[in-house]
């Protein structure tokens, strides 16, 4: 059954602040998660792993073992045709806004990714992620 309010929305990304990059790489390697992207260096790095299904974990540095009040899970995204419509939708459902639709092109390797993304929080303080990839 599809989505009648927002079309083709389905599931992008989660992301996941690691204490250990290399640790967590390896580990998220061993099950079979192949990299895609990479962007940032040392405490600023970000890695983007497809679980095979076009299903992304995105692996931030710099993570600790306390919890901050969102947790250890930076957002989750979910892929959609239409950024600002699928943000206008949320905000008129009660989200609050975090970062308005923004294109922009993230210095990923091995090639620039350009994207379209907007960011809501929802009512226990989750951060969604509207995410588009472009071109």
């Amino acid at each position: 059954m599809g989505n009648s309010i927002i079309k083709n929305m389905g599931f992008h990304h989660v992301a996941l602040k690691c204490k250990d990059m290399e640790k967590s790489l390896a580990m998220y390697s061993a099950l079979g998660l192949t990299e895609v992207a990479r962007w940032g260096e040392g405490a600023g790095e970000i890695v983007m792993m497809d679980m095979g299904n076009g299903a992304i974990i995105e692996f931030f540095a710099n993570g600790s073992d306390e919890f901050s009040e969102k947790g250890k899970w930076e957002h989750f995204a979910v892929s959609v045709d239409n950024v600002a419509e699928a943000y206008q939708v949320a905000l008129d459902a009660g989200f609050t806004s975090v970062s308005a639709p923004n294109a922009f092109t993230l210095p990923a390797k091995p090639a620039p990714m350009p994207i379209e993304g907007a960011f809501v929080k929802g009512p226990d303080g989750e951060v969604l992620e509207f995410f588009k990839k472009l071109g």
